[in-house]
């Protein structure tokens, strides 16, 4: 065990980046001290997904080493791929790819059901940069999970076939939120727009997610694409939750 490894995972981030720069000329003589950053990283949920690939399935520095070579003869495009791959991590853990929506969903899901919504919200935001489909079918995911818990601890029932459009509209009217239960038109055309967004949340996720086999010219989601979608399930799950709240409150 080494001593010196810092508390931060920012620092021991760049502590492993710099190791594996040098491991990219040859110099391997830290992989004791790789092992031990990198099993630590790899022990948080939430930052093990965003670590590269290489760094998942290379232990020590050998393999390391053996992975690398193959990248390229040459030292610079060697580290230029080490700092691209490293890149989501360190975005991740100095903000930059953090949405103000990221924290305020977090809380209130963690509030309202930790073991069940709170972790499907998590798996939605590690994924959103390394797996962008994925990210699009845990947002789904995410937005029938709360339907089903708001409707479970309302005592309505529910067919476990039900698609999320269905689930929307039976939570909507439950909560009051169903545009038809308003005569208020700006109330009517906002609820009527986040009926849109559920159902364009689950008809995205049909189209480019992963839960559907793809034919011909398969469509891949972009980070942005996946941003995009887990911010409005989160917006959207904040908003059934915090509504519920209220009203049992």
């Amino acid at each position: 065990m080494f001593d010196d490894i810092p508390d931060s995972p920012r620092e021991q981030v760049q502590m492993m980046e710099s190791i594996l720069l040098a491991a990219c000329e040859g110099n391997r003589g830290s992989s004791g001290m790789y092992s031990q950053l990198r099993g630590l990283l790899m022990q948080d949920p939430t930052l093990a997904p965003l670590l590269p690939p290489f760094v998942r399935t290379c232990r020590d520095l050998n393999h390391f080493w053996s992975y690398i070579k193959g990248v390229d003869k040459s030292w610079e495009p060697r580290r230029l791929h080490v700092r691209s791959e490293l890149s989501p991590l360190f975005n991740y853990l100095e903000g930059t790819n953090r949405s103000p929506v990221d924290s305020v969903a977090s809380d209130a899901l963690a509030s309202f059901d930790a073991d069940g919504v709170h972790i499907v919200w998590e798996k939605a935001l590690n994924r959103r940069h390394r797996d962008p489909e994925g990210a699009i079918t845990s947002a789904r995911t995410l937005l029938e999970t709360v339907c089903k818990r708001v409707l479970d601890e309302s005592g309505r029932t529910y067919n476990e076939r039900d698609d999320l459009p269905a689930l929307y509209k039976s939570v909507a009217t439950e909560l009051k939120l169903a545009p038809s239960q308003h005569t208020e038109d700006i109330f009517k055309r906002i609820l009527g727009g986040c009926t849109s967004v559920v159902e364009g949340l689950g008809s995205l996720r049909n189209r480019i997610g992963d839960a559907h086999g793809q034919g011909g010219k398969p469509i891949r989601p972009s980070a942005r694409h996946a941003q995009l979608a887990v911010n409005l399930s989160g917006t959207m799950a904040t908003f059934i939750v915090q509504t519920w709240k209220e009203k049992n409150t």
